[in-house]
Protein backbone atom coordinates (compact mmCIF):
# COMPACT_ATOMS: atom_id res chain seq x y z
CA UNK A 1 0.00 0.00 0.00
CA UNK A 2 1.44 3.27 -1.01
CA UNK A 3 2.76 5.81 2.15
CA UNK A 4 -0.13 8.15 3.45
CA UNK A 5 -3.52 6.28 2.84
CA UNK A 6 -5.04 4.36 5.40
CA UNK A 7 -5.57 0.08 5.92
CA UNK A 8 -8.93 0.41 5.27
CA UNK A 9 -11.50 -1.27 7.35
CA UNK A 10 -12.42 -4.37 5.83
CA UNK A 11 -16.32 -4.54 7.37
CA UNK A 12 -16.97 -0.91 6.58
CA UNK A 13 -15.21 -1.53 2.65
CA UNK A 14 -17.76 -4.52 2.42
CA UNK A 15 -20.56 -2.45 2.88
CA UNK A 16 -19.92 0.73 0.88
CA UNK A 17 -19.35 -1.89 -1.70
CA UNK A 18 -22.44 -3.82 -1.45
CA UNK A 19 -24.45 -0.34 -0.57
CA UNK A 20 -23.37 1.06 -4.26
CA UNK A 21 -23.45 -1.60 -6.20
CA UNK A 22 -27.39 -2.10 -4.91
CA UNK A 23 -28.24 1.45 -5.50
CA UNK A 24 -26.46 1.62 -9.51
CA UNK A 25 -27.88 -1.94 -10.24
CA UNK A 26 -31.84 -0.70 -8.52
CA UNK A 27 -31.49 2.59 -10.43
CA UNK A 28 -30.55 1.04 -13.58
CA UNK A 29 -33.37 -1.95 -13.07
CA UNK A 30 -36.40 -1.01 -11.42
CA UNK A 31 -37.88 1.62 -13.44
CA UNK A 32 -37.88 -0.75 -16.39
CA UNK A 33 -39.56 -3.12 -13.71
CA UNK A 34 -41.88 -1.38 -12.56
CA UNK A 35 -43.22 0.13 -16.32
CA UNK A 36 -42.70 -4.05 -17.14
CA UNK A 37 -45.46 -4.72 -14.47
CA UNK A 38 -47.72 -1.70 -15.10
CA UNK A 39 -47.57 -2.80 -18.79
CA UNK A 40 -46.30 0.43 -20.38
CA UNK A 41 -43.65 0.57 -22.86
CA UNK A 42 -39.74 0.08 -20.65
CA UNK A 43 -37.54 2.46 -23.23
CA UNK A 44 -38.30 5.77 -21.07
CA UNK A 45 -38.14 4.33 -18.15
CA UNK A 46 -34.79 2.09 -19.08
CA UNK A 47 -33.66 5.33 -20.09
CA UNK A 48 -33.96 7.30 -16.83
CA UNK A 49 -32.83 4.45 -14.64
CA UNK A 50 -29.77 4.37 -16.79
CA UNK A 51 -29.88 8.53 -16.60
CA UNK A 52 -29.88 8.17 -12.63
CA UNK A 53 -27.35 5.67 -12.25
CA UNK A 54 -25.11 8.10 -14.56
CA UNK A 55 -25.74 10.77 -12.36
CA UNK A 56 -25.09 8.94 -9.06
CA UNK A 57 -21.85 7.81 -10.51
CA UNK A 58 -20.80 11.36 -11.42
CA UNK A 59 -21.52 12.77 -8.30
CA UNK A 60 -19.04 10.94 -6.49
CA UNK A 61 -16.39 12.20 -9.09
CA UNK A 62 -17.65 16.01 -7.46
CA UNK A 63 -18.10 14.62 -3.92
CA UNK A 64 -15.33 12.51 -2.94
CA UNK A 65 -12.59 13.56 -6.01
CA UNK A 66 -9.61 13.87 -3.69
CA UNK A 67 -10.22 10.06 -3.51
CA UNK A 68 -10.95 9.09 -7.09
CA UNK A 69 -7.85 11.24 -7.76
CA UNK A 70 -6.37 8.00 -6.30
CA UNK A 71 -7.66 5.68 -8.50
CA UNK A 72 -5.17 6.69 -11.38
CA UNK A 73 -1.61 6.06 -11.26
CA UNK A 74 0.56 9.07 -10.32
CA UNK A 75 2.07 9.12 -13.78
CA UNK A 76 -1.58 10.70 -15.31
CA UNK A 77 -1.28 14.35 -15.47
CA UNK A 78 -3.85 16.63 -13.74
CA UNK A 79 -5.45 14.02 -12.20
CA UNK A 80 -7.88 15.70 -10.14
CA UNK A 81 -9.18 17.71 -13.21
CA UNK A 82 -9.38 14.42 -15.07
CA UNK A 83 -11.67 13.14 -12.58
CA UNK A 84 -13.97 16.50 -13.10
CA UNK A 85 -14.30 15.96 -16.85
CA UNK A 86 -15.00 12.45 -17.02
CA UNK A 87 -17.79 13.30 -13.98
CA UNK A 88 -18.94 16.16 -16.04
CA UNK A 89 -18.72 13.36 -19.33
CA UNK A 90 -21.01 10.91 -16.88
CA UNK A 91 -23.77 13.85 -16.36
CA UNK A 92 -23.79 14.50 -20.64
CA UNK A 93 -24.18 10.71 -20.92
CA UNK A 94 -27.10 10.88 -18.16
CA UNK A 95 -28.87 14.36 -19.84
CA UNK A 96 -28.45 12.53 -23.24
CA UNK A 97 -30.20 9.00 -22.21
CA UNK A 98 -33.04 11.45 -21.60
CA UNK A 99 -33.52 13.55 -24.41
CA UNK A 100 -35.66 11.18 -27.24
CA UNK A 101 -33.31 12.17 -30.08
CA UNK A 102 -29.64 11.41 -28.72
CA UNK A 103 -30.83 8.22 -26.67
CA UNK A 104 -29.30 5.42 -28.80
CA UNK A 105 -26.10 7.90 -29.44
CA UNK A 106 -25.80 8.50 -25.63
CA UNK A 107 -26.56 4.55 -25.10
CA UNK A 108 -23.33 3.89 -27.14
CA UNK A 109 -21.57 6.83 -25.45
CA UNK A 110 -22.40 4.90 -22.12
CA UNK A 111 -21.75 1.74 -23.01
CA UNK A 112 -18.38 3.73 -23.43
CA UNK A 113 -17.85 5.30 -20.72
CA UNK A 114 -18.25 1.66 -18.97
CA UNK A 115 -15.67 -0.13 -20.94
CA UNK A 116 -13.18 2.61 -21.07
CA UNK A 117 -13.35 3.59 -17.34
CA UNK A 118 -13.13 0.08 -16.47
CA UNK A 119 -8.90 0.20 -16.28
CA UNK A 120 -9.04 2.71 -13.71
CA UNK A 121 -11.07 0.42 -11.30
CA UNK A 122 -8.88 -2.51 -12.17
CA UNK A 123 -5.71 -0.44 -11.27
CA UNK A 124 -7.29 1.15 -8.23
CA UNK A 125 -8.44 -2.44 -6.98
CA UNK A 126 -4.76 -3.22 -7.75
CA UNK A 127 -3.20 -0.69 -5.58
CA UNK A 128 -5.93 -0.97 -3.01
CA UNK A 129 -6.90 2.93 -3.47
CA UNK A 130 -9.01 3.98 -0.76
CA UNK A 131 -12.16 4.24 -2.54
CA UNK A 132 -15.47 2.33 -2.04
CA UNK A 133 -14.43 -1.14 -3.24
CA UNK A 134 -11.11 -0.75 -3.84
CA UNK A 135 -9.70 -0.59 -1.14
CA UNK A 136 -10.22 -4.77 -0.90
CA UNK A 137 -8.21 -5.41 -3.53
CA UNK A 138 -8.51 -7.35 -6.80
CA UNK A 139 -10.78 -9.37 -5.20
CA UNK A 140 -13.46 -6.37 -5.40
CA UNK A 141 -13.15 -7.09 -9.27
CA UNK A 142 -14.80 -10.27 -8.96
CA UNK A 143 -17.90 -8.27 -8.05
CA UNK A 144 -17.16 -5.23 -10.04
CA UNK A 145 -16.43 -7.01 -13.73
CA UNK A 146 -19.77 -8.74 -13.50
CA UNK A 147 -21.50 -5.73 -12.59
CA UNK A 148 -20.14 -3.91 -15.08
CA UNK A 149 -20.70 -6.61 -17.66
CA UNK A 150 -24.49 -6.52 -16.46
CA UNK A 151 -24.55 -2.98 -17.09
CA UNK A 152 -23.51 -3.04 -20.63
CA UNK A 153 -25.29 -5.90 -21.56
CA UNK A 154 -28.53 -4.07 -20.07
CA UNK A 155 -27.84 -0.49 -21.96
CA UNK A 156 -27.53 -2.55 -25.17
CA UNK A 157 -30.33 -4.93 -24.65
CA UNK A 158 -32.97 -1.30 -23.31
CA UNK A 159 -31.25 1.38 -25.26
CA UNK A 160 -28.76 0.84 -27.63
CA UNK A 161 -29.93 -2.78 -29.65
CA UNK A 162 -30.64 -2.13 -33.22
CA UNK A 163 -33.93 -2.93 -33.00
CA UNK A 164 -35.41 -0.73 -30.46
CA UNK A 165 -37.56 2.10 -32.03
CA UNK A 166 -35.85 5.35 -32.96
CA UNK A 167 -37.44 8.20 -31.60
CA UNK A 168 -38.97 10.33 -34.46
Amino acid sequence: MPPGWQEPRRDVGRQIIWTNLIVMLALLTAPVLVQQLRGRPRQTAAAFGAACCFVFTASGHFLIAEDMRQMLPAWVPWRLELVWVTGLLELLVAAGLLAPRTRRISAWAAIAVLVVFFPANVYAAVVHAPVGGHALGPAYLLVRAPVQLFMIGWIYATLAWPGQPRPR
